[in-house]
């Protein structure tokens, strides 16, 4: 299954069955799991490691050095992509800066089109990178989440899970699970129809919309808000989850409801 114009390291760790495309190049020290495809031109570099069933598409590259002037390129790290995840045509994710590190995509994720994922970033199972999102160092995106084309995402901030990112957003503060931003930093509301698809019931929405309401379009600071907030009135597991966000220490703060209409109606 491997192309005789494509170059395979005999060093590198390939799992049986695997597609190879031609011109491929898969360097010593990468890891490549079963079920796996990848594309014409696609570089696997030596510290990739591919679970089961991902798909490199053409002009992809997996395991980059990090687009960072202080990192030693001998530094051994990582880049890892979670079993059925796709990478589409000339999407990029670079290996960590941190020394045994790992830049991690999870499973069932979709990166489209020259989508980039950072050094150091993790990205949950489940998310969408449409074309064109640009991740920089040290993002988390949460679980479910969506980043529409184009958007940019600044370093070391935080997308919380099942949020949705509108295209060509301007991202500088971390996003709080369960919502919708767009634009810069314009916060609008609860993911409402995301919530919905994915099975969260009337009872973990109108939890999420009280919380909502009490610690991100009041007027105060969201984790001071969330701090002093008694987990007994805490009922949903989902509410928690968000509350655990807020609470949690940032570099730059978290996002506030921005006024005007509003999803969480």
């Amino acid at each position: 299954m491997i192309h005789p114009l494509a170059y395979v390291d005999p060093a590198a760790n390939v799992a049986e069955g695997v597609e190879i495309a031609p011109c491929a190049v898969v360097e010593a020290g990468a890891v490549v799991g079963p079920g796996c495809r990848i594309g014409a031109h696609a570089v696997i570099h030596a510290g990739a490691r591919l679970a089961s069933n991902v798909f490199v598409d053409c002009h992809a590259t997996v395991g980059g050095l990090p687009q960072d002037i202080h990192f030693d390129p001998a530094t051994l790290s990582y880049a890892e992509i979670g079993e059925g995840t796709s990478v589409r045509e000339s999407a990029t994710v670079h290996r960590a800066t941190t020394p045994g590190g790992a830049t991690k995509v999870g499973a069932k994720c979709l990166l489209m089109a020259n989508a980039h994922v950072g050094h150091d970033s993790v990205v949950a199972d489940g998310a969408i990178l449409a074309n064109n999102v640009m991740l920089a160092g040290f993002v988390t995106i949460g679980a479910g989440t969506f980043v529409g084309g184009g958007a940019g995402i600044h370093q070391h901030l935080r997308i919380g899970e099942r949020s949705m990112i509108g295209g060509l957003a301007r991202v500088t503060m971390d996003v709080p699970p369960f919502c919708i931003m767009a634009e810069r930093d314009h916060l609008s509301g609860l993911n409402l129809i995301g919530l919905r698809r994915a099975g969260f019931s009337r009872e973990d929405i109108a939890e999420l919309k009280k919380l909502f309401h009490e610690l991100l379009a009041s007027g105060k600071n969201p984790r001071e808000a969330a701090l002093a907030l008694p987990d007994a009135e805490l009922s949903r597991d989902c509410g928690r989850r968000m509350v655990e966000f807020l609470r949690a220490k940032n570099w730059k703060g978290v996002m506030r409801f921005s006024g005007g209409d509003t999803a969480s109606d």
